[in-house]
């Protein structure tokens, strides 16, 4: 019997534990848990009799009763709690309804069914809520007195905050944006749209607003969907058709019945029913693309599917969609699970356009610009060849013969023809019959025109053959008119004189293109196919005239310096060149007897033809840096650039940020003017000095918490924060005012004339003045305080006002010695100084110092003696009555002093204007900080619209995509020192030593060591670091700086004049209950900043992230705590039974903090995984409906923000109310402050480069050129216009690798306007090591390749004027182009040197030129060909500098960067540029390339250097080595050492950078011991063999094998130009065989064939010992050996018959590598591509054995040198100083020094 009381105890103790658990995690207060366990023993008889149901009952009521009802307190309740309290409590009812079915209790008490219906109803009502508290408790909120479920609650703030944040034409101006294309879209299918309104007002303005409830909830739930945008129109068109139909209450035709909606009716109808199926045909369409590795004809992308909808085909599918429709075919048949017949795979088919892979896309999009440049060639050859002076060119047969040119445009016509119909042929299923007959009509119109011209050609010539004449005798009778050709000529010109009369008209142009006339309509058919994008783009007049004037120019530039240059000297040496006859040709000639020599013409020729395409874009570099300067200086950019610019025009500054950062009811007229004038701040206008004041100050106090400055710099330019009212002029910062008050002290003791004299020689010097006059009020008020005591009051009286009349006489001189002030001055630093400190215990101190400052006036100072102070005096000598020492009744002095904020600063302040000296000029001593403030300072004084209020200002977000990058450095990452021994924080102290130090000041740390001591400074520590990164948390920051300018500028909008000169510190420094109450200013600068601003981070992973308890998730729900505004949208996987299957759904969710937990805001169903196209461009979709208002800034990860920056928002936000030509702007582009150059050399040189391209580059692009497009980040959407038009970017896969600039794509195809704006700018981070930076530059490279197969480049090829056409080529892939076209440049020439130098026909050429003396044939021999365009790129750069920092500094800057090897590194990175851009054209195989953006201070193993740059660097400079090689052993021009240094110099130095660079430029690339292991690394690495799962890092064969990848792939085209490719390398051995004294000059084809035998030598002796390998080593090693010795003497053997025999020379065995080496590798080529051929004859195996072999003497070649300069260590030394700033150098020496002492010890 005993025992069941003590189970019951054991039971009872359990359900104490576990219900206190409970209650625990729901933070229920304590006084609610209901097992005291004190008292369990007298209360247990008790509760055995009572049930847990009754119990946990009890419980219930009492905690409604006295804790939900205590928290409810109507307004002043706070919600966070409140809705966890009824969470809590619903909770509880469900255990308690759980506890009564176990128990069977029927009855629940009603008076708890009563509390638990109160629970659920609010419950609901307190939902989390994201901006808004969308429900009946939060209407009192302070924000809510301005003005799927959760995507209905999502789109419901999304457009009540878009409607609120616009004035009364809100809902029109919202309405017409939301719905400008799919009006467009309508017209342009020639449907009625379905926005039907009401006849009544009232019913009008509700249905506009239901209208666009219904487009913001399909584009809130459409998913991927959204990326096509006219699909989103198709659906909005019938639902709203629908909800029209429902409202007004229409009978369908069909039942007879009220219109039903076609989906609806249950939960999800929509996702399931309309999403869903679009997105399985999107999904369907991805995976055919194997993740990006078929072809891009094999599948529809985004554009493709979007694009079905721009036909009225489209409506065939219904309403409700019909399953069987064509666009769902494709899915219907793949869920079938049948397998789809090759013809019917592709019903839905590819669209307008087929990107098909060939480099006949870059004539094909920009056709016009090749036809200009090859009808300019011939026409200048022409000139040339006939000698024609300028004066000649109009004669008769100059014109004749030039007009030739016609014949060759219309076969380029032709060619275009060909092309539209080759190209897109491919799987073009759904072509609309019309673009076929267009195509087919073009091609033969083309190919009549280029028959019908040449043929009347020869007819006028009378130079046609005899036959051909006869045939066209019968015109003969046409003599009397003029020549049939010209005739026809002048009809062929009439399309394209049409087209010119277009391009003085834009109007007229815009007109037509949009028009709907059907006989318009078939013009424009005929000239270009018509589709939905690309109409009516074209600028205003006064636009085109500028940017046809820049280009006018330059072509003249550059075809005049083509012709003078370089075609018309070379046309004399090419005549005598085809005059050379009997060649005596050293190799086996198969045309000997041909004449004119037209294989050395052509070696001649190439080259210079390929510098004629390439070097326009020199010339655009030169122009575009003269025009971005000149505009660049009109801009006023670079006005301050330094600190004493700042100092000279301060005085201006106070009133340039009144007119531009604070709101004025005026509207000046913006437009340049010469000279700026501000009206400045006059003392009166106290408000406006203060609110300059405010702003300043936040600036300042901004750089001190970034440890830019020290405590002390922050106190020299801080400006008083409160007025002093008593004051007639402004507080200057002190940093202004340094030192000029002892100066002012020199001059009165030294001054002996008149009062006026001096005080003309303080006012010269305004901010002397400013400081006299302060000091003195200062002095006077300080005083007036400190001194309480009616004599003494009197005394300082009497002398303030004898003073102030002597000054009003003018006889303040004649009346005061002014020796005496400099004591007086001592005295009172010394009062002030005790003054600041406050110490009670100096009191005697303070009174012993007045009196000596009395008797200084009175005695030493004063000439003349005043009897009423001299009667206080002797008064004051009564014993026990000493002035200011008194203290009863009455103090004399009131010391210390009632210490209020005014006070502290004042006093601050007084003692820093008489104590600072010169030292203060230089402050702020960073560099950084010094940048930031003179951009800002300048930036206001450049031409920028006027700030609004910020309750009228735009509303905008700003988004950052976020992948699993860097968060905040933990202490271990800080700590973890490399393989050198340097760790991040070592290298950050050294690299940032002053902000280190500020840091160490700020946390109160004297020593390094400190900083470590509590939990919270190492906290500081890893913020400090991670700020100093390219983290998540430094952009958080950065972007957060916006809500805090939000903040600060609505305080100065909303505070009266009172609270203003109270300060913002003030206001933000709120009591607890001032921070309830929703009234106050706190909570009123909160609720604007809400509804202006939001910022949403897309943590795609976070949910996973926090599942696996990542590090990163903390760090996340940390910058969300302490950034309450902060919002991360993730997509969260979950597993859920539907059913009975359990299966995988997806979620967009939104969450934000509450008290340090994440809480979920909105969590909308997705139709099933997001990313199925380009990752990050996906990541921004998912999270794009969480964004609000109608700005939105795309921010990449690695960004930055300034506090100073964030102030000109509301600013640059105003420009899209500006006039910016035909269309608002929809982009507004930012400029970038590159803030990682100071990281190494290779990041300077990047940051220079990087720097140049988004200031001056883009201005020129913007103005005059209008082609600037998006290129990442920082630029601001126009947000209704791009989530109406597709997103923010585009997602395919492979084809929009480059995402960003798609989206500057489709902004100007669908008519919109790119600006540029150089007045704001944001930090943006780079990649700092060579490895980094070339992946960077790759996958951009590889972008570029993909943007030329596009349509969205075709178009605008097309769609644009010619000017604008060239404007658009040369700043995207033309640059490409043109990259790519240098280095083939340096082929063709050597090539051409290498067939001219071993068939002998140079020597014959040079022979003839020396006999005649002809001067120009041998220069022409011995020209340089190589253009180094690495250097003309950097114009742009040093302009810049220039611009900005001084002409000074740019050329300083430019001499180091030499010095520094920058021309290595361009070069370098041109050769990354061409072999990634080429390859990605013929091959494909573009990818996104993770570049990691942490410090690259480690040193970069020589096998992973050789993995990353063997195909795109060494085996070409090997190649152009050996070329060199070649022809320096075998040339008859370059036969001494200045010519062959002339001719090839440039290219030796690019062989040098293409294969040293990466060890140049690789931190301890030279040092010994790391050489060693390097090499050790190396040969296991090389000699290891590969298998399933081996990484290529650690197996040469894997690595092989994945540097291949390309060619699995590829289409036959591809490998077909592989092997053509590969067959240069057989040149060498067909002309190398013939000079070796084996031949003896015998110049049969015999001799190259039986050359082949060592060649098939090679191969079946490496086969044997293969295979011997394989077969003997294991079991018969004996065997084996005898079959190597054997072949080891059959080797010595035949080389000696070679040698006595058959003359040969050790020089024809070097000769002979030169000439099989090639072939070999030629050979390995040719197998590689032929991959399944070879493995097919089982030769796979030798193959792979080869190219092992040719890898291992690569890496020996390439290796060597950089071994030998590692002997020196000297070398090391000078790289370290190459590599890294000075101060790191020096840390990295004495770390390793101390290193090698501890190890020592």
């Amino acid at each position: 019997m005993n025992s069941h009381p003590t189970k019951i105890q054991t039971q009872t103790k359990r359900d104490e534990l576990s219900l206190t658990a409970t209650v625990e995690s729901f933070d229920i207060p304590s006084q609610f848990l209901i097992f005291p366990s004190l008292d369990n023993a007298s209360s247990l008889p008790a509760r055995v009799k009572k049930t847990d149901a009754r119990e946990i009952g009890d419980f219930y009521q009492q905690y409604y009763e006295q804790y939900i009802r205590a928290l409810d307190q109507g307004e002043q309740a706070d919600r966070a709690q409140l809705g966890k309290a009824y969470q809590t409590a619903g909770v509880l009812f469900e255990v308690l309804c759980a506890v009564n079915k176990d128990e069977k209790v029927e009855e629940v008490a009603p008076e708890i069914i009563a509390a638990a219906r109160d629970v659920e109803e609010k419950q609901n009502i307190y939902t989390p809520y994201n901006i808004l508290p969308l429900d009946s408790a939060g209407a009192a909120q302070a924000i809510m007195q301005l003005e799927e479920r959760d995507n209905v609650r999502n789109q419901r703030e999304n457009l009540i905050i878009l409607l609120a944040n616009l004035d009364d034409r809100a809902v029109d101006a919202v309405m017409n944006k939301l719905f400008k294309n799919y009006k467009t879209w309508c017209k342009y299918l020639g449907r009625k749209h379905s926005l039907r309104l009401p006849q009544g007002q009232h019913e009008v303005q509700q249905r506009k607003i239901l209208y666009m409830g219904l487009y913001l909830l399909i584009w809130g739930e459409a998913a991927n969907v959204r990326f096509m945008p006219e699909c989103l129109c198709y659906i909005f068109h019938n639902m709203a058709y629908e909800l029209h139909g429902l409202l007004a209450g229409n009978v369908s035709i069909v039942t007879g019945e009220n219109i039903k909606p076609s989906y609806g009716g249950d939960d999800e109808a929509f996702l399931r029913k309309v999403v869903t199926p679009l997105y399985h045909v999107i999904e369907k369409e991805a995976r055919k693309s194997k993740n990006g590795k078929a072809p891009h004809a094999a599948w529809c992308n985004y554009d493709d599917l979007n694009e079905y909808f721009w036909s009225s085909d489209c409506f065939s599918l219904g309403w409700p969609m019909r399953d069987d429709g064509d666009f769902f075919k494709p899915t219907q048949n793949a869920d079938k699970g049948r397998k789809v017949p090759q013809k019917d795979s592709k019903i839905l088919g590819k669209s307008y356009f087929i990107e098909t892979r060939t480099f006949w896309h870059i004539f094909r999009s920009y056709d016009r610009l090749w036809t200009f440049y090859i009808l300019a060639l011939q026409a200048m050859v022409i000139l040339a060849w006939k000698d024609t002076s300028l004066t000649d060119i109009f004669k008769k047969d100059v014109i004749y013969s030039v007009s030739s040119i016609f014949i060759t445009a219309a076969i380029l016509r032709f060619l275009q023809s060909v092309l539209d119909i080759v190209i897109n042929f491919p799987g073009r299923r759904s072509t609309m019959f019309t673009d076929v007959l267009r195509n087919l009509l073009k091609l033969i119109t083309s190919l009549a025109w280029a028959v019908v011209l040449p043929l009347f050609y020869v007819h006028s010539f009378n130079v046609a053959p005899g036959k051909i004449r006869d045939v066209l005798s019968f015109m003969r009778q046409l003599k009397g008119v003029p020549p049939l050709y010209l005739t026809a000529v002048a009809l062929y010109l009439l399309p394209n004189i049409l087209a010119a009369a277009f391009f003085i008209f834009p109007m007229l142009r815009r007109w037509i293109e949009n028009s709907d006339w059907l006989i318009l309509r078939f013009l424009l058919w005929w000239s270009q196919p018509r589709i939905y994008v690309g109409r009516g783009m074209h600028e205003s007049q006064f636009a085109l005239i500028k940017y046809t004037v820049f280009w006018v120019l330059l072509l003249s530039s550059k075809l005049a310096f083509s012709y003078f240059a370089q075609i018309k000297p070379l046309v004399k040496p090419t005549k005598n060149v085809m005059g050379v006859t009997n060649v005596k040709y050293t190799w086996h000639e198969f045309f000997p007897n041909a004449q004119n020599n037209y294989g050395a013409v052509a070696s001649l020729w190439a080259p210079v033809i390929m510098v004629y395409f390439m070097d326009t874009q020199i010339w655009y570099a030169i122009f575009s840096t003269i025009y971005g300067g000149f505009i660049g200086a009109f801009d006023r950019l670079g006005e301050i650039r330094t600190l004493g610019m700042l100092r000279s025009r301060f005085q201006s500054l106070p009133g340039a940020f009144n007119t531009y950062l604070v709101p004025s009811d005026k509207s000046p007229k913006r437009g340049f003017s010469l000279s700026t004038q501000f009206a400045e701040v006059s003392a009166s206008k106290r408000s406006e000095a203060a609110k300059f004041a405010q702003l300043w100050n936040e600036i300042i106090c901004g750089f001190r918490e970034e440890d830019l400055i020290s405590d002390r710099e922050m106190d020299l330019l801080l400006v008083p924060y409160s007025s002093d009212a008593t004051l007639k002029i402004i507080q200057w910062p002190p940093f202004l005012l340094a030192s000029k008050i002892p100066i002012a002290l020199d001059m009165a003791v030294q001054f002996e004339k008149r009062d006026s004299d001096l005080w003309k020689r303080v006012s010269a010097d305004e901010f002397m003045k400013c400081a006299v006059i302060e000091c003195y009020e200062s002095f006077k008020h300080v005083m007036n305080i400190l001194v309480v005591g009616e004599t003494e009051k009197r005394i300082i009286s009497i002398i303030v006002k004898e003073v102030e009349n002597s000054i009003s006489k003018n006889v303040f001189l004649a009346n005061f010695r002014m020796s005496a002030l400099p004591t007086l001055c001592e005295k009172f630093v010394e009062l002030v100084r005790i003054l600041r400190d406050g110490n009670p215990s100096k009191r005697d101190s303070v009174v012993l110092l007045l009196l000596d400052m009395l008797e200084v006036v009175t005695r030493d100072m004063m000439v003349n003696e005043n009897r009423e102070l001299a009667e206080l005096g002797n008064s004051s000598k009564v014993p026990g009555k000493q002035l200011f020492a008194a203290t009863d009744p009455r103090p004399a002095i009131a010391y210390p002093p009632v210490v209020t904020p005014q006070w502290e600063e004042q006093i601050k302040r007084l003692h820093l204007l008489l104590t600072v000296n010169e030292s203060a000029i230089n402050v702020p001593i960073n560099l950084e900080a010094r940048r930031r403030i003179a951009f800002f300072s300048n930036s206001l004084f450049m031409d920028m619209p006027r700030a609004p209020r910020v309750r009228k200002m735009l509303s905008f977000s700003v988004m950052t995509p976020y992948y699993s990058e860097e968060t905040v450095y933990s202490r271990s990452d800080l700590e973890m020192a490399n393989e050198d021994g340097v760790s991040i924080i070592y290298y950050l102290q050294k690299i940032f030593p002053d902000e280190w130090i500020n840091f160490k000041e700020r946390v109160n740390c004297k020593e390094d060591d400190e900083v470590w001591e509590s939990e919270e400074k190492i906290l500081q520590v890893r913020h400090w670091a991670s700020l100093r990164g390219q983290t998540l948390c430094r952009t958080v920051r950065g972007m957060m700086y916006y809500r805090r300018a939000l903040k600060l500028q609505a305080f100065l909008d909303m505070a009266s004049e009172k609270e203003i000169l109270k300060g913002y510190k003030v206001a933000m420094d709120p009591s607890e209950a001032e921070k309830k109450s929703q009234r106050s200013v706190y909570a009123q600068l909160e609720a604007v900043a809400d509804m202006k601003f939001t910022y949403v981070a897309t943590c795609q992973n976070y949910g996973n992230q926090k599942r696996s308890g990542d590090r990163r998730a903390t760090d996340i729900l940390n910058l969300m705590v302490n950034n309450p505004s902060l919002r991360v949208a993730f997509i969260d996987e979950v597993e859920e039974r539907e059913a009975g299957k359990v299966q995988k759904v997806y979620y967009s969710v939104l969450v934000k903090a509450v008290e340090d937990l994440d809480q979920e805001i909105y969590r909308i169903k997705l139709p099933g995984p997001a990313k199925i196209g380009e990752g990050k461009p996906e990541n921004q979709n998912h999270a794009i409906i969480f964004t609000r208002g109608e700005a939105l800034q795309a921010i990449d990860m690695n960004q930055d923000n300034y506090m100073e920056e964030a102030l000109k928002m509301r600013n640059l936000l105003e420009e899209f109310n500006e006039d910016h030509g035909v269309r608002p702007p929809t982009i507004l582009g930012v400029r970038e402050h590159i803030f990682t150059g100071s990281v190494s050399s290779l990041a300077w040189f990047m940051s220079n480069q990087e720097t140049s391209f988004v200031t001056i580059g883009q201005r020129v692009l913007a103005r005059p050129l209008k082609v600037r497009f998006h290129y990442g980040h920082p630029d601001v959407f126009d947000r209704i216009f791009h989530i109406t038009r597709g997103g923010i970017s585009k997602a395919s896969r492979g084809i929009n690798l480059s995402e960003d600039i798609f989206a500057g794509f489709n902004s100007t195809l669908r008519r919109g306007n790119i600006t540029h704006h150089e007045y704001i700018q944001v930090g943006k981070g780079r990649d700092v090591g060579l490895n980094q930076i070339s992946l960077f530059e790759a996958k951009v490279a590889c972008g570029n390749g993909e943007q030329t197969l596009s349509r969205d480049i075709y178009r605008l090829g097309h769609r644009f004027d010619f000017f604008r056409m060239l404007s658009c080529y040369f700043t995207t892939i033309g640059f490409y182009v043109s990259s790519m076209l240098v280095v083939i440049t340096v082929y063709v020439f050597l090539y051409g040197r290498l067939y001219l130098c071993l068939s002998g026909l140079e020597q014959a050429v040079v022979k003839v030129a020396r006999a005649k003396g002809d001067d120009a044939l041998k220069a022409a021999m011995a020209s340089q060909s190589m253009v180094q365009m690495g250097l003309l790129m950097a114009l742009p750069m040093v302009m810049e500098i220039g611009l900005e920092r001084g002409f000074r500094s740019a050329f300083g800057e430019i001499i180091i960067m030499q010095l520094q090897l920058a021309a290595v590194f361009f070069t370098f990175s041109l050769g990354t540029k061409a072999h990634y851009y080429g390859r990605t054209i013929l091959h494909g195989g573009a990818k996104y390339r993770a570049t990691g953006r942490g410090f690259v201070v480690r040193h970069e193993k020589f096998a992973e250097n050789y993995r990353m740059y063997s195909r795109s660097h060494f085996t070409k400079g090997i190649e152009l080595m050996v070329l060199l090689i070649v022809y320096r052993i075998y040339s008859a021009a370059a036969t001494d050492s200045v010519t062959y240094t002339f001719l090839s110099g440039s290219m030796w130095f690019l062989v040098v950078s293409w294969l040293f660079a990466p060890f140049l430029f690789n931190p301890s690339g030279f040092e010994w011991q790391k050489i060693v292991e390097d090499w050790d690394d190396w040969t296991k690495w090389i000699s290891s063999h590969g298998g399933i799962g081996v990484p290529a890092t650690k197996s040469w064969e894997s690595w092989w094998e994945e540097e291949q990848e390309h060619l699995l792939y590829t289409g036959a085209s591809g490998r077909f130009w592989e092997v053509v490719l590969s067959l240069r390398f057989f040149l060498y051995q067909y002309g190398i065989v013939y000079h070796l004294h084996v031949a003896n000059g015998n110049t049969s084809f015999m001799v190259y064939g039986l050359s082949w035998i060592v060649i098939v030598a090679a191969v079946i002796i490496l086969k044997i010992v293969s295979m011997g390998r394989k077969k003997f080593s294991a079991d018969f090693q004996l065997m084996f050996r005898l079959i190597k010795l054997f072949l080891f003497i059959g080797f010595v053997v035949t080389l000696v018959v070679f040698f006595a025999l058959l003359n040969l020379t050790v020089g024809d065995i070097f000769a002979s590598l030169l000439a099989f080496m090639p072939s070999g590798w030629a050979l390995l080529l040719i197998a590689q591509a032929c991959k399944p051929l070879v493995k097919g004859i089982g030769m796979w195996g030798s193959v792979k054995a080869l190219a092992r072999g040719y890898d291992y003497i690569m890496g020996l070649i390439i290796f060597m040198p950089v071994a030998l300069l590692a002997w020196f260590p000297f070398v090391t030394e000078f790289q370290t100083r190459l590599l890294f700033n000075q101060a790191f150098s020096r840390g990295l020496q004495i770390q390793r020094i101390l290193a090698g002492g501890k190890k020592q010890k």
